[in-house]
């Protein structure tokens, strides 16, 4: 009697190198790469700083990192021996690692002369497609579907927030703000987030990286002990387990967005020069509270651009000082109603 044999191991690499939020959407994509295709063993790409999102995937069982030495980078993965490589990246430097490595392949469509037209004459050609539902168009050929489960964020034990940590105030819960974001035009104000503070129940854990310490404590040096800097205190994993532990969650588009969504918080998400229509809005988790947009629809210079500035083009920056801070704040004080 014959028996069946088991299907060979297949080898894949997933290439992302960049950025935070964009990591995070891959991880449906990973998840569903993991568990759909048989005896797989499942590589991922990425820059060296941001290798701590993929660390504790369980569903990545190899991590590469560029260090911006290509050639060494190509020598390493060519030993591999891959079967299929899902482009999440698809620009040059991808493409070139592609080419070198002579393996099947297929990347996601990023749709950027639809993206310019939007940008630029602002008409929608758009597919109405969330990233996430195109990052799985790379991985159709191995018959991989998206299972709906949403975003994944695994934080490591050592890595976990202590919130007794947190000072006398902050005991009875607090909203994660996102002070960041990697272009200025992206950010909520200043001014905004304190407006926005003074009205709201609970006090604010000011979340970012060390860039944004200084911007922080203006904030938090004029909210009379309702706002805590803790910008550039801890690596991600710890920043996202005091997001995991908040109430809520107040952020423009950034990555802290994108974790939120994937440890199923509420958000408050409030958008500047980028529109969700981009296709980079928080992507649902199964049961998870529904994440509310806050945007000034009737302007005409929105989007003025698919990634950021370092000011408004414009000089007004109208498209978040007009979003309403009253019915930001209100949205978020009703989150346990």
């Amino acid at each position: 009697m014959n028996e069946s044999q088991p299907p060979s191991r297949q080898k894949i690499l997933i290439i992302r190198f960049s950025s935070i939020g964009d990591i995070v959407l891959t991880t449906p994509v990973i998840r569903a790469v993991k568990q759909q295709v048989q005896n797989v063993e499942l590589h991922f790409l990425v820059k060296k700083a941001n290798e701590i999102l993929l660390k504790s995937n369980p569903f990545v069982d190899k991590i590469h990192t560029y260090k911006g030495d290509t050639n060494a980078l190509v020598s390493e993965l060519k030993a591999e021996n891959f079967d299929y490589i899902i482009d999440l990246q698809n620009n040059f430097r991808s493409k070139k690692i592609i080419r070198k490595l002579h393996c099947p392949h297929r990347s996601f469509p990023k749709h950027n002369i639809k993206k310019m037209v939007y940008v630029r004459a602002k008409i929608n050609f758009l597919p109405a497609l969330h990233i996430v539902d195109r990052y799985f168009m790379a991985a159709k050929d191995l018959g991989v579907v998206n299972d709906g489960q949403g975003l994944d964020y695994f934080i490591p034990e050592e890595d976990i927030f202590d919130i007794e940590d947190l000072p006398a105030g902050f005991e009875d819960g607090y909203i994660a703000v996102a002070v960041g974001a990697a272009h200025a035009t992206k950010r909520i104000p200043v001014e905004k987030i304190m407006e926005i503070g003074n009205q709201l129940y609970k006090p604010m854990v000011l979340l970012g990286d060390k860039n944004d310490a200084k911007t922080a404590e203006i904030i938090a040096s004029q909210m009379n002990g309702k706002a805590l800097n803790l910008c550039g205190k801890y690596n991600i994993n710890t920043t996202a387990s005091i997001v995991a532990q908040s109430d809520g969650v107040l952020t423009g588009d950034t990555g802290i967005m994108h974790i939120a969504a994937a440890l199923g918080k509420p958000i408050a998400s409030l958008w500047g020069n980028t529109v969700p229509e981009l296709g980079m809005y928080p992507y649902p988790k199964p049961g998870a509270p529904k994440a509310r947009i806050f945007e000034v629809t009737t302007l005409l210079c929105r989007p003025c651009s698919k990634l950021g500035f370092k000011k408004c083009p414009h000089r007004h920056f109208k498209c978040m000082n007009l979003i309403s801070s009253y019915e930001v704040a209100d949205w978020i004080n009703h989150l346990s109603d």
